[in-house]
Parts: C-alpha cells; sequence; structure tokens
C-alpha cells in the first residue's frame, strides 16, 4: 500500500459539486482505504484566465500502482467533460497526482513527486492542512516550501468534500 495525493481543481459548471462529485468516486475506488480531504479553497488561476478555482487535495492508502491511478484519474476527468483545448484552460475538473508516498518517477506519461506542486499554494496549503510534516522529496517539506510562495490569491472556505 502507498499513500497517494491527489489535488482537485474545477472552475466551470458547479466547481464544488465537481470536487465532490470527484472525491466521491475516488473514495469509493476499490482497495481505498485511510481517506481524508483538505478543506476547499478558492483561488486565482495562476498563468491562466478565466473564474477562480476551487481546489483541494485528498489522500487515500492503495495498492495501485501509479500510471493506472493516473489513467483512472484522466479517465474521471473525461467524465466530468474535461477538455483541453489548450494548456491551462479553464476546466469542469482537473485531478493531478501529485505524491505516492516518497516514490519518484520521471516517465514519458508521469512524473512523480509532481514537477509543478512546489510552486502552487493552491497544491500546497491544502496539502499542509492533511499531512503538516508531508515532505516533497527532492523539493522540502511542505509548510517551508509554502512559507516561500508569493501571495497567489488563495482563501480557505468551509465547504468540505
Amino acid at each position: 500500500m502507498r499513500r497517494a495525493y491527489v489535488g482537485l481543481g474545477a472552475n466551470l459548471g458547479d466547481p464544488l459539486d465537481g470536487l465532490r462529485r470527484a472525491a466521491a468516486a475516488l473514495r469509493t475506488r476499490p482497495g481505498v482505504s485511510g481517506w481524508s480531504a483538505s478543506p476547499v479553497y478558492r483561488t486565482r488561476p495562476l498563468d491562466a484566465g478565466g473564474p477562480d478555482y476551487l481546489n483541494a487535495v485528498v489522500a487515500f492508502d492503495t495498492a495501485e500502482a501509479p500510471l493506472p491511478l493516473l489513467h483512472a484519474l484522466q479517465a474521471l476527468e473525461q467524465a466530468h467533460g474535461r477538455e483541453r483545448p489548450y494548456r491551462n484552460a479553464p476546466r469542469t475538473l482537473d485531478l493531478d497526482l501529485l505524491l505516492m508516498d516518497a516514490l519518484q518517477l520521471n516517465g514519458p506519461e508521469l512524473v512523480l513527486p509532481h514537477p509543478r506542486m512546489h510552486e502552487r499554494a493552491f497544491v500546497l496549503a491544502p496539502l499542509a492542512d492533511l499531512a503538516p510534516g508531508l515532505v516533497i522529496p527532492g523539493r522540502g517539506s511542505v509548510r517551508s516550501l509554502l512559507e516561500t510562495l508569493p501571495d497567489q490569491g488563495i482563501e480557505r472556505l468551509t465547504h468540505v468534500l
């Protein structure tokens, strides 16, 4: 079993409903245990336009290998109407496999840890809520990385997944 951390984001349609439905689908996957979810955050788009995003991170234990889990996340995005017309386009659902324990991969389809997570408050803040002592391999602790980021327009909400 490995501890997987998945980032969830959406800024089209009903973003909160999209995050909740995606979280429910992940929570009920076969073999998932030890489920936890961060609070939801509202964030300005980073390197993109469009409405504000809602973001969260979920964590769970799974025996599933990283690449099949990535494919399952991509299928879930498609089921929620995800389109990819251009890089950083607004989206109905965005699911990113952030970490699987301390596993490090650098493949054509999947890089772990997620290559830009250390630059994004919308990932680090909810991740710090779930695992305050977590260290991102090759980058440092989630808390220390979050402290180095400039204001990225992030607001913690009271919504739960």
